[in-house]
């Protein structure tokens, strides 16, 4: 029955037309079983499959359907054809006007069924009737004789109102979920946007690392073999803590649950004296200086601060030089912290900090960047008036103060 009831849905002509010959049926039973023929053969031979065939294309043309209705109805009036039982048709009529069909021609539809029953009252009852001598008699059977068209025409518009409310409701569902789509493909470009900043700090900074410490132990390995054992060592230390931190960052690609642990490797300023040590080791000198009174800071302004002082550090070991020094300074004043990393080499050329450059470099300055935009600090870049470059990153502690 479901399938035969969503065949008949997708076929609306199919199952109005068996509607319609069931009325004809029922006209054609009427018309045998009247004493007398009570209906005239005129009125049942034309007025019959006029309303028969309207039916049939109702809601394929709902207002060509009433007019062709209304001019049945007119011609019956005209010729004194007194209704049969496939009269019944006009009623449908108006209910698919009011359903399916245009605002006219609902509003006709209205306007016919109030007017129905004074016209027929009118053409059909004989002068010696009772009922037309006496005006309250009138008023109520024309009332009764129209009650049927207005009911089967406020049927009509509730079905309409109750179709324009599904129908926005499947479109309101679709929207939601082109939204919800939207949204889950900006969430995965903004994780791969942080998770490809993660892989570019740990690989850029450790991997740098390693290559100056490997060129040291080529350079000393005959004249200083023990100076090689130790720069060997810093490159197998370095590598293993490389491949923790992208462990632990490449984790979350693998989890099925995302918030079963950390989505990136979490250091922060404490971690960075380990982090300058290792950058001294590795050929860089760096001096340190820590001012005003150190604050809890909040998790991503601790990750930030990390970060540019990591991929400062890296930038110049990239571009100084090799006489190169580097200076970094941490500020805590006025509720921010002022992150400033300084270094007196000979610098990147422009294309690397102004325009990112144009072979695919420079994008640390960029995720530098992005990083201290999403925590709503500001960035400084460029080169010193007395040579080198500088970096400097306001980053406010606004969150750690609500904490």
């Amino acid at each position: 029955m479901q399938h035969l009831y969503a065949w008949l849905r997708r076929r609306p002509t199919v199952a109005d037309t068996g509607w319609a010959l069931l009325v004809l049926g029922l006209g054609v039973l009427s018309e045998a079983s009247a004493p007398e023929h009570r209906y005239s053969t005129a009125s049942f031979l034309v007025v019959a499959p006029m309303l028969a065939g309207l039916m049939a294309v109702r809601r394929r043309f709902p207002d060509a359907a009433l007019a062709g209705g209304l001019a049945v109805g007119l011609l019956q009036v005209a010729a004194g054809w007194e209704p049969n039982p496939t009269a019944i048709a006009l009623l449908v009529l108006a209910y698919t006007a009011a359903a399916f069909g245009s605002r006219w021609a609902s509003r006709t539809a209205l306007a016919a069924g109030l007017a129905a029953g004074p016209l027929t009252l009118w053409r059909f009852s004989t002068a010696d009737d009772p009922r037309m001598h006496q005006p309250g008699q009138i008023v109520l059977v024309s009332v009764l004789l129209s009650v049927p068209f207005v009911l089967c025409w406020a049927l009509g518009r509730l079905t309409r109102v109750r179709r324009a409310y599904y129908a926005e409701l499947e479109d309101r569902a679709a929207r939601l979920e082109r939204e919800r789509d939207a949204r889950a493909k900006v969430a995965v470009a903004a994780e791969r946007a942080r998770i490809a900043r993660e892989l570019h700090d740990v690989v850029a900074h450790n991997v740098s690392v390693m290559v100056v410490q490997a060129d040291g132990a080529a350079y000393v390995m005959d004249a200083s073999p023990g100076q090689a054992r130790e720069a060997l060592a810093t490159i197998a230390s370095t590598g293993r803590q490389a491949l923790d931190e992208m462990r632990r960052l490449l984790g979350v690609l693998r989890s099925a649950d995302p918030g079963e642990g950390e989505y990136v490797p979490q250091p922060g300023v404490e971690q960075l004296p380990d982090l300058l040590e290792q950058v001294r080791g590795a050929g860089l000198p760096v001096d340190f200086a820590l001012e005003g009174s150190p604050c809890p800071l909040p998790r991503g302004v601790e990750l930030t601060a990390y970060r540019i002082v990591q991929e400062a550090l890296t930038n110049v070991r990239k571009h100084g030089g090799p006489d190169a020094r580097a200076e970094v300074r941490i500020r805590f004043a006025d509720g921010t912290v002022d992150v400033r990393v300084e270094d007196d080499g000979r610098g990147a050329v422009a294309e690397l900090y102004e325009q990112g450059g144009a072979d695919g470099q420079g994008h640390g300055l960029i995720g530098m960047r992005e990083r201290v935009g999403m925590v709503g600090g500001s960035l400084d870049a460029g080169p010193r008036p007395g040579g080198g470059f500088r970096i400097r990153a306001v980053l406010p502690l606004r969150a750690a103060t609500t904490a």
